[in-house]
């Protein structure tokens, strides 16, 4: 992570050797000062609460933000915040009125050249069996400026901030939705302008309605708008006058389709040029306006390949895609002959880019 951040794409990068070891090292870690978790799901017998027991029962401090009102886990992470509580961990239950749903971890630790952060940033819970089901990618970094975000976002959950601000990462309540709100006018001035403009989102639901009608105006306007929404979709695509230069399809397979990335031409040509962010939020209302969710744009010019590589995969393929209609009902796309993702489908094709990938 000093080298270079990670980007992690589950479950076809192992969820057990990256986000599960490095909480685990770190509780075991002698140079360890602190870890600080947010905790939506976590699941029976989590490694991720033995490890924060571990490192509080070790002399380190440990804070975990527990998120209660979390559906059909609200008991399971009332068990796990007592034991976690029993050990010394500092345990909060978030902010009054706003249900937790950032996926997050810190971990300060004492170095020759003095503190150092690192970081986990993630558009799935820590959950150990759901990450073997969903699919999600996640940032692995020790990026100051990423980092230094992401303490200032525990203070504000554990109540040490009231007013955060935030320089890279993009957090709702407070700055989320406006910083969408301007990067979907921007590629709007940018197709106006006569520059590059283009707008690719991928999430699980969209409802929003500020945002459905910022796509249609951008729609309207001549952009031309891909989303990959695996659930619930309130803007219809392809409604003459309305959302003509907007696509909507959903990824159904193998794997449940559950991370959030957004992509923004930003007046180039080189997609890989444009603006990349990986969000904890899908575009609904409760997401942007009454949950603490976190997006951390996506820099490196490697990362910013594999999460194009994701989304290119998703718009070919003809196997297991569902095409949104105007009226609202869904048409399954017929298979391509060959061995593309038009062919094989989304996840037989991330698969096989795996593989490849970890043969080398």
């Amino acid at each position: 992570m000093r080298a270079n951040d990670i980007l992690l794409h589950h479950p076809y990068d192992s969820f057990y050797a990256g986000v599960e070891r490095f909480i685990s090292e770190a509780a075991d870690d002698p140079l360890t000062v602190s870890i600080k978790m947010t905790v939506y799901r976590v699941g029976d017998d989590t490694p991720f609460v033995q490890s924060l027991i571990r490192a509080a029962e070790a002399g380190k401090q440990v804070a975990c933000v527990i998120e209660l009102n979390a559906r059909f886990d609200e008991e399971r992470n009332l068990h796990w915040s007592r034991e976690l509580e029993k050990v010394g961990a500092h345990v909060v239950f978030g902010v009054t009125g706003l249900k937790t749903h950032s996926k997050t971890a810190l971990v300060v630790r004492k170095e020759d050249t003095g503190m150092r952060c690192y970081a986990h940033i993630a558009t799935g819970n820590y959950h150990t069996r759901t990450a073997r089901l969903y699919e999600d990618v996640g940032l692995l970094t020790c990026d100051p400026v990423i980092t230094n975000d992401i303490v200032t976002l525990f203070h504000f959950l554990t109540g040490r901030s009231r007013t955060p601000s935030f320089s890279s990462l993009v957090v709702a309540p407070m700055n989320m939705r406006a910083r969408f709100v301007e990067l979907i006018e921007r590629e709007i001035r940018n197709h106006e302008d006569g520059k590059p403009a283009r707008i690719i989102c991928k999430m699980n639901q969209l409802e929003d309605v500020e945002i459905c009608e910022l796509l249609s105006r951008a729609s309207r306007a001549g952009v031309p708008v891909d989303l990959i929404v695996r659930g619930l979709c309130c803007l219809a695509p392809g409604v003459p006058g309305l959302t003509e230069n907007i696509r909507v399809r959903s990824i159904i397979g193998r794997f449940l389709e559950h991370s959030r990335i957004f992509h923004f031409a930003a007046g180039s040509d080189d997609p890989l040029e444009g603006e990349f962010l990986i969000a904890s939020a899908d575009w609904m209302h409760r997401n942007l306006s009454e949950r603490v969710e976190a997006a951390v744009p996506v820099t490196h010019p490697r990362h910013r390949a594999r999460l194009w590589e994701i989304l290119e995969v998703c718009l070919s393929d003809r196997r297991s895609a569902w095409l949104m209609q105007p009226d609202g009902t869904y048409k399954q796309l017929r298979p391509e002959s060959g061995n593309g993702a038009g062919s094989l489908g989304t996840h037989a094709t991330l698969m096989r880019l795996a593989q490849s990938r970890h043969a080398l």
